[in-house]
């Protein structure tokens, strides 16, 4: 018996999960926050608990920084790219 749910009939087909919707400066903006926290950290001026929190959001700026998108921004309905871009 051949099954009736196939890749063709997926709830996900046409949609795109991880649709970009930051702009290239709030990337840039970012990573360049995320790398002043790494060199605070290496420089010895934060430590303990506000190190640890820092390094938690310097993380999560790195890696929407590089993959262009923000899941709060999903949620929320922001959009920072312009349409134009796609």
């Amino acid at each position: 018996m051949k099954s009736k749910y196939t890749r063709k009939n997926a709830c996900f087909n046409n949609y795109k999960i991880m649709k970009k919707n930051m702009s290239k400066a709030d990337a840039i903006i970012r990573i360049i926050v995320a790398t002043v926290i790494l060199i605070l950290w290496y420089s010895g001026a934060i430590s303990g608990t506000i190190l640890i929190v820092l390094a938690v959001v310097a993380a999560i700026f790195m890696i929407t920084g590089f993959i262009n998108f923000c899941p709060l921004y999903g949620v929320l309905g922001i959009r920072t790219r312009p349409k134009s871009v796609e």
